[in-house]
């Protein structure tokens, strides 16, 4: 399979578990799950026919490893817009977590924080670099540095994700720096 495949196949499986499993007439569990005969059967019934042995590339080929499959059933590693429980357990975080914006956001950040917006929790990375990328799909990336260790101190609660991906539900500016600004004071 070639890389445009791959990624075409990787975002019609995001659409459908993370944010419309509706528009393909599938039911996700409470905690994301869906049966794997019954998403390739729905995709199929929608023109979007794709091999088991597609699907098993697709997830084992995700750079982002943005799936899990178990036994006969397949979900989403996190990123849902859709009401699910991921029942990941609270876990103490690194010191320092990342999150990739672009330039455009910084003030609102400033102001208000990293919040969920249509997902359930905010994502942040353990490296540098992966905040890189992910702020590169919007343009020139700018990396904040989370102050994970004063903020679990705190009673902020983080999980992480079956591919790496840290989870917590707001980030105060207080616990936000960029290379262009000086630490708030807390």
């Amino acid at each position: 399979m070639d890389d445009k495949t791959l990624i075409r196949i990787s975002k019609r499986l995001s659409l459908h578990l993370r944010h419309a499993p509706e528009k393909i007439g599938i039911t996700l569990d409470p905690a994301g799950w869906v049966r794997i005969d019954t998403l390739l059967a729905a995709l199929a019934a929608h023109g979007r026919r794709i091999s088991r042995a597609d699907l098993d590339h697709v997830v084992a080929g995700n750079d982002k490893q943005r799936f899990i499959i178990d036994g006969d059933r397949i979900r989403a590693n996190q990123g849902h817009s859709v009401a699910v429980e991921l029942d990941l357990p609270a876990t103490e975080p690194p010191a320092v977590l990342y999150h990739g914006t672009v330039a455009r956001f910084l003030d609102a950040i400033q102001r208000e924080g990293l919040r969920p917006m249509a997902r359930h929790d905010v994502h942040l990375s353990a490296t540098v670099e992966t905040a890189q990328r992910v702020g590169a799909r919007r343009g020139k990336p700018v990396v904040l540095q989370v102050d994970a260790a004063a903020m679990h101190r705190d009673g902020h609660v983080f999980r992480v994700s079956a591919n790496g991906v840290w989870l917590t539900s707001t980030v105060p500016p207080p616990y936000l720096t960029t290379d262009e600004s000086p630490p708030a004071a807390r």
